[in-house]
């Protein structure tokens, strides 16, 4: 199996995921004779490579790069697609400086498009059924790019076809305590609620919002969330800054669950099994639509009822009201279709020399929802530079790794993670390396946090070349480790942001998300924006990214020396650089939190925790034992691999799709400890049933059992 590390991204950062494989898998070995210098099987990484490597890594290439990568369109599936897919297969092959191969593999897969012949609509009309007002089909063109007809009309990927009438009401931001808010106020049955992107995932806005009798929603980005609460673009947003325009949209997957749809847990290949269309769970409910906040505002500001909560007030001149009684009724008229269409991961190897069954895996997502600069392709553009630099290396013999690379250009990442998904193996993943020129930020599994920071100590942070990324970092995120002191922080996979989902959750696989981007606390008097204004917009092009996300490429060039100096340590090191005993902080810290919330009310359900701490303590002593021993480097190499795989639980989590790891799984309790614990518990405290108590007893044992295996010879020699 793998293991994976991924440094991912927010506002346009890397993500990249490692992993190591064990067996072989889809990779023989070369019957090319490897350099003699490798056949020394104790040869432990070589810093004066990495430092050769750092040397190489150009800004120039990696913006022509993106240039190219970001000509049209690459929407999944679609010829602009294709034209990615032969870039990738033509620089993975070139004899100079490719990989040792390169390859497509072909998934056929469940996509949501609206109908190019029916555009979507979202009008408002009178009781006479005059159109009063209807919003903008398309984004307004400030350049060629938004011109192009290959630009795909924004919607909503996976809502049902549908035209609902009803009377606007305004529902926050869609989550289930704003629909009960409301729903306090007035009937909300035949009605269509207007939401704002945040507190809630895309799709989960319908479907918190069906129970309650409401038809239709719309869904848009409030320029107090995104734009600092800038509007006119005049002089204030894009063309003129980063900030989004009026007519600006971001388009997205509403399906709530990762991988295609149709072959849940099985290869979407052309025999393989596929549910009905009518069982796909986690889908919008009702018809769902995203437009700008120009209409948006339109509509809002003539909304009568009640004034809504402070909390719910948003960047526009007026106030947000409640909506319904009397205001005039707006239709919906939704054309988007499901068919199964043929998706492609682009791969690639470079052959280890000595362990060559043991794979790194290095992946980023090649498909965009129109031009992608940032998300995706900056990171495509990053990934193809350390490609390039590798490969270079291998084809003049000056290196070949320890154990084996591959790389990963995953399909159809927009429509729900599903090209990562279906390899479902490990990668090292960047979607959009880099956002804004302030610091690294990083998310992971405990264990892999040290080699992030000794990889960051070797670089240059973008303009400042006497401070390092790792001196950068610390000083705007940092927190005070029982075992190292003042270190920078680094955040958890807790959820499925990017491709790192199905290895973290699914396969227990080792993963990293690293980015660099803004520091909201420190450039708080800068912006307030929640990711890059252009996400996901006709906007995002290489004229945005290049004038104002990373001009010069300098960002996106520290970033591919960090995320290729991690991918040569782990490809390299001798014993894998992998921290069990940050692992086992992390779990104390976990640990402590489950304690302090829910000690005291569990004794009173004759509940112990005791178990669970001495399981946790357990796991410390051989993390402890297992990071002093240096013999029996291939052994402790596979047990290291294999720390995570003793956390999955399949039946943990039986109304998660994908999720098994017991540590990182999402949680909706919002605490930083144990997920499962977390929900169960508050679950029951607000049922106050027997039954949902025994649900938290079972779930202290799933827990302390996980850890105890972890912790024993199977995976922690003591």
């Amino acid at each position: 199996m793998l293991k994976q590390v991924l440094i991912g991204a927010l506002c346009g950062s890397v993500v990249l995921t490692i992993g190591i494989l064990i067996g072989h898998f889809g990779i023989t070995k070369s019957g090319n004779s490897a350099p003699s210098w490798v056949k020394d099987v104790v040869k432990d990484v070589d810093e004066d490579l990495i430092q050769q490597f750092l040397s190489e890594v150009d800004n120039v290439k990696i913006q022509e790069n993106l240039r190219e990568l970001t000509k049209v369109p690459h929407m999944a599936t679609t010829a602009g697609d294709e034209h990615t897919v032969q870039l990738m297969l033509k620089r993975w092959q070139d004899p100079d400086s490719g990989l040792d191969q390169a390859w497509r593999e072909e998934y056929m897969v469940y996509l949501s498009f609206p109908d190019p012949n029916k555009p979507n609509k979202v009008s408002v009309v009178n009781p006479s059924g005059s159109v009063l007002h209807t919003a903008r089909e398309k984004e307004k063109p400030y350049t060629s790019d938004q011109e192009d007809p290959e630009v795909v009309q924004p919607y909503a990927a996976y809502s049902p076809a549908g035209e609902p009438k009803g009377k606007l009401v305004y529902a926050n931001q869609g989550k289930p305590s704003d629909y009960h808010h409301l729903n306090q106020t007035m009937d909300l049955r035949g009605t269509i609620a207007i939401t704002r992107y945040g507190g809630a995932g895309r799709g989960a806005k319908a479907i918190n919002a069906a129970p309650y009798g409401i038809i239709g929603v719309l869904v848009y980005t409030d320029p107090l969330d995104i734009n600092d609460g800038l509007m006119s673009d005049v002089n204030e947003t894009y063309p003129h800054s980063w900030y989004l325009p009026p007519s600006g949209v971001e388009r997205g997957s509403f399906g709530s669950q990762f991988g295609d749809k149709l072959t849940p847990y099985l290869a979407a290949k052309g025999d393989t099994y596929r549910i009905p269309e009518e069982s796909i769970p986690g889908l919008p409910p009702i018809p769902i639509q995203p437009i700008g906040f120009k209409d948006a505002y339109t509509l809002i500001c003539e909304l009568g009822g009640d004034a809504a909560p402070q909390d719910w007030q948003g960047g526009f001149n007026c106030t947000y009201n409640f909506g319904a009684p009397g205001f005039k009724p707006t239709s919906l008229d939704i054309f988007n279709h499901g068919k199964i269409v043929n998706s492609s991961n682009v791969m690639g190897v470079i052959r280890g020399s000595v362990e060559p069954d043991r794979y790194v895996i290095y992946g980023n997502h090649r498909d965009s929802w129109v031009h992608g600069a940032i998300d995706p392709s900056s990171g495509t553009s990053v990934m193809l530079e350390i490609t390039r630099v590798l490969g270079g290396m291998v084809k003049r013999g000056k290196w070949r790794p320890r154990r084996s690379i591959i790389f990963g250009s995953w399909g159809a990442e927009e429509f729900g993670l599903i090209g990562s998904t279906e390899y479902a193996e490990v990668i090292i993943n960047i979607p959009f390396p880099f956002a804004a020129n302030a610091t690294l930020r990083a998310s992971g599994m405990p264990s892999v946090q040290n080699v992030i920071f000794k990889a960051s100590k070797q670089v240059s942070a973008p303009g400042l070349d006497s401070t390092s990324v790792y001196e950068n970092w610390i000083r705007y995120f940092n927190r005070t480790s029982p075992t190292h002191g003042l270190i920078p922080s680094v955040g958890y996979l807790t959820g499925a942001g990017s491709d790192y989902a199905a290895f973290v959750h699914y396969l227990g696989i080792a993963s990293m998300d690293i980015s660099y981007t803004y520091d909201r606390m420190f450039l708080q008097s800068k912006t307030n924006a929640r990711i890059y204004p252009a996400y996901h917009t006709a906007y995002d092009t290489f004229h945005y990214a290049s004038k104002f996300i990373d001009p010069g490429f300098v960002g996106h060039q520290a970033v591919a020396r960090t995320a290729g100096n991690v991918l040569i340590r782990l490809a390299d090191s001798l014993v894998l650089p992998l921290n069990c005993s940050d692992y086992a902080e992390s779990l104390e810290e976990y640990l402590n939190t489950a304690v302090s919330l829910y000690q005291e009310q569990l004794q009173a359900k004759n509940i112990s925790m005791e178990p669970l701490k001495r399981a946790v303590s357990s796991f410390g002593k051989a993390a402890e034992h297992l990071d002093q021993v240096h013999s029996y480097v291939r052994k402790i190499n596979d047990q290291l691999m294999l720390v995570d795989r003793a956390f999955l639980n399949p039946l943990a989590f039986p109304d998660k799709y994908g999720y098994r790891h017991v540590i990182w799984a999402a949680s909706s309790a919002g605490k930083p400890t144990f997920p499962g614990l977390a929900d169960a518990f508050a679950k029951a405290e607000s049922s106050g049933l027997s039954g949902d108590w025994d649900k938290v007893h079972y779930h202290l044992s799933v827990l302390s059992q996980a850890i105890d295996a972890a912790a024993t010879a199977g995976e922690l020699p003591a």
